[in-house]
This record gives structure tokens, C-alpha cells and sequence, in this order.
């Protein structure tokens, strides 16, 4: 299944940050935003517990991320 997580940053380098989500193989691409959300990331994993687990322990610890949001991938 596929997900897009819309991140909001505070005090942190759009790039940098782009750069450390891009290290896993769930993240298959990566966009620095103009607007409300800083990047937005597209995973790709294997169901909505995987996808929970992965935000929460891959995504929101990185240092400078404020906020999240996830959108899943109809079909």
C-alpha cells in the first residue's frame, strides 16, 4: 500500500531532513513544499500497522519534525 505523511518542520534544514527520510527503503520519494507542510514523503509498505509503526518511530523522532499527517492511498 502506499501513503503520503505531509511533515511540518521547526527549526530544521528542509534538505537535511529530506536526506535522513531518503536512508529508508520505505520512503520512495521525497518533496520540499512552499506552504503549510515543509516535505512531503511517499511510503510504500505493507498495511496500515506497518505504516503507523514506520511514522511513528522513523518519522516523528527526527529531530526538528513538528506535526505529521498521514494520507493512505486509496487504489
Amino acid at each position: 500500500m502506499f501513503a503520503y505523511v505531509q511533515i511540518a518542520l521547526e527549526n530544521a534544514n528542509e534538505q537535511e531532513i529530506k536526506d535522513k527520510l531518503n536512508f529508508f527503503p520505505e520512503v520512495k520519494d521525497v518533496h520540499i513544499l512552499f506552504g503549510e507542510w515543509d516535505l512531503m514523503a511517499k511510503l510504500e509498505v505493507e498495511s496500515p500497522e506497518q505504516l503507523a509503526t514506520f511514522v511513528m518511530e522513523n518519522i516523528r523522532p527526527i529531530e526538528g519534525v513538528k506535526l505529521t499527517s498521514t494520507l493512505i492511498v486509496a487504489k
